[in-house]
């Protein structure tokens, strides 16, 4: 059976996901959860809530709860009700409008015009440079990190592992939070890391070798081999990085990476359920996800 969320039908009697300003792009179907307060941010919730086996946090695209498409990817991670799954927005209240997600990353790039893309980034370009202005590294890594140790020290939690999510703007979070900078020490005295075990997929933004020095739990990686955002190079150099530390005698925790072809940035997320490469991307990033949790959680 296909892991994959996404359909092109309408529901009878079900009203699908769409916005017309980006006709095409989005995902059909209908999120299962509900978005709700926790732990300071509007968090899309689903899941099993009585008794998870572990809790999957993740942290979106630039788009967060405004694209349908993340929703429908919490849920297939729900989907077997052994989890209980959070999208914080983590961008509080300011993700990047949709109006851009066509010209960042198009579902078709074959079919988008040069004068489309071109026209469409002049015109986008300021509002996406003022945004980015407002989200810094150093306050979305805060908004990210505070929100994971409100949880981690939670009732919820105790007795039960955490992974985290990352796609495009996301990943590079991922690697963040599984460092051992960032572990806490709980009020027994504990001292425990942030998350259990990470998955980065199109990981943007990525600073090497500063964002994965002193990495100190399981995390893995889907790099993309057309993808023009996320230096595919940067594989290799992680990969050397984690060499290194081993043979300097301090072992790096497990690490996977995995390659997708032909890997558009926000295969993950955005790629384009008719075209059967990018549909495979999409079902493939969702068992990487869950296959990986399976074993270390």
């Amino acid at each position: 059976m296909s892991s994959c969320p996404w359909t092109n039908k309408k529901e009878e009697g079900k009203e699908t996901a769409c916005v017309e300003c980006i006709s095409g792009t989005i995902h059909a179907g209908l999120p299962q959860g509900t978005i709700e307060p926790l732990y300071g941010l509007n968090t899309y919730i689903v899941g099993n809530r009585t008794n998870p086996r572990a809790i999957i946090v993740i942290y979106s695209d630039v788009f967060s709860h405004n694209l349908p498409n993340n929703k429908l990817i919490a849920d297939s991670y729900a989907k077997s009700g052994e989890y209980l799954v959070y999208m914080p927005d983590f961008f509080e209240g300011d993700p990047l409008g949709l109006n851009l997600a066509d010209v960042l990353i198009p579902t078709d790039a074959a079919k988008q015009s040069v004068l489309s893309k071109y026209g469409g980034l002049l015109a986008g370009m300021p509002g996406y440079l003022m945004w980015i202005s407002r989200h810094g590294k150093d306050k979305t890594h805060k908004a990210c990190v505070d929100w994971l140790q409100k949880l981690r020290r939670s009732d919820e939690v105790k007795g039960k592992k955490i992974g985290m999510v990352g796609m495009c703007w996301g990943g590079r979070f991922v690697f963040r939070a599984a460092r051992s900078s960032e572990s806490i020490q709980l009020a027994d005295g504990k001292k425990v890391p942030l998350i259990d075990a990470g998955v980065a997929l199109h990981p943007s933004n990525v600073v090497l070798p500063e964002d994965v020095e002193g990495l100190t739990v399981p995390v893995s990686v889907g790099w993309g081999e057309v993808d023009i955002v996320t230096p595919f190079k940067q594989k290799g150099q992680i990969e050397e990085i984690m060499k290194k530390r081993a043979e300097a005698g301090d072992p790096p925790p497990e690490m996977e990476h995995k390659v997708y072809t032909p890997g558009r940035h926000g295969f993950s997320v955005r790629g384009n359920p008719e075209d059967p490469a990018e549909r495979k991307a999409l079902e493939d990033s969702v068992t990487q996800v869950l296959d990986w949790f399976e074993k270390r959680l």
